[in-house]
């Protein structure tokens, strides 16, 4: 059987493609497993709500054949538009992965660290900012250094640092001069794992590999994508457990864990529903577009 699929991705193709290293690998993956798979891009779509649902999503002003699953790859740059399309697509009964609901809920840190926390999971003290900003407050619950973050962003963009009570009250007095609708949050620096935390990547329920990220340049970010170095770190039950159920919490299927290293434990710092891989395939060795794969077939008895 011929599998179709998509890859929605977050930008036009006439765009640079930020991640297309993760592209290129599902694409050759999927030529070596029968899967008939597409880049398609929110803007080439057009859907039409209707009763019966027939010939009600269009590519390029087109009626499309529809896939038998979708990959949303647009992350943190999921727009209301992508998320529309998504729910669409799923209301015609196509797999996506993950669904529209997860995806909506994993781009807003703070809401996702709200779940987390509900459900009793460790995760740094996480404040919402609120202008103007009360320092005291904020020195008395989270300290300084502060970790200051855009409520969306990825790959460690919208991410600082602020060292202490001054710099921070400047950085704050910026954002409120230049946007005052930006949303921040901010959180308890966790000094044992400046510049370094885990990346377990989760399919199916199964946490199928972890590795260790650090700063190359003693910076307090470990992204791949900023330039760290990755390693192999082997699982143990505490991380298993952790990138597994807060996962399951949040509703992914496919999801990259963020581990901060907390003295002998672990705490949660984000979940990533488009999570890239280029580090992880490096440093392990792993297939993770064929782990993805064959979880998508085994779900949906393509086999």
């Amino acid at each position: 059987m011929l599998i179709r699929g998509w890859i929605l991705y977050r930008q036009f193709k006439a765009r640079v493609k930020q991640d297309s290293y993760e592209n290129k690998r599902f694409l050759e993956e999927a030529l070596k497993n029968n899967i008939d798979l597409k880049i398609i891009y929110p803007e080439q779509l057009d859907l039409i709500v209707t009763k019966d649902g027939k010939k009600s999503i269009f590519f390029d002003s087109k009626p499309i054949e529809l896939p038998h699953f979708v990959l949303p790859r647009m992350g943190s740059h999921t727009t209301y538009f992508s998320l529309a399309v998504l729910r669409h697509l799923e209301k015609l009964g196509v797999y996506i992965v993950n669904t529209p609901n997860s995806i909506d809920i994993v781009k807003d840190k703070l809401y996702s660290q709200q779940i987390l926390a509900t459900n009793n999971f460790p995760v740094p003290k996480t404040m919402l900012v609120k202008f103007p900003v009360n320092i005291d407050l904020v020195e008395e619950n989270l300290g300084f250094p502060v970790v200051v973050k855009t409520i969306h962003g990825s790959q460690g963009s919208g991410v600082f640092l602020s060292e202490n009570r001054n710099s921070f009250k400047d950085l704050m007095q910026l954002i409120n001069s230049t946007n005052t609708n930006m949303n921040i949050i901010l959180q308890e620096f966790i000094k044992n794992s400046s510049g370094r935390d885990l990346r377990v990547f989760v399919v199916g329920g199964r946490a199928i590999g972890c590795i260790e990220r650090s700063s190359a340049d003693q910076n307090f970010k470990a992204n791949f994508s900023q330039g760290g170095k990755v390693k192999s770190y082997e699982l143990n039950p505490e991380i298993e457990w952790l990138a597994t159920e807060s996962a399951k919490v949040l509703g992914l299927d496919i999801a990259g864990i963020d581990l901060l290293f907390d003295n002998e434990h672990f705490k949660i710092c984000e979940a990533n529903s488009a999570p890239g891989f280029q580090g992880f395939e490096s440093a392990t060795g792993m297939n993770i577009p064929l782990e993805i794969f064959n979880y998508i077939k085994i779900r949906h008895n393509f086999i």
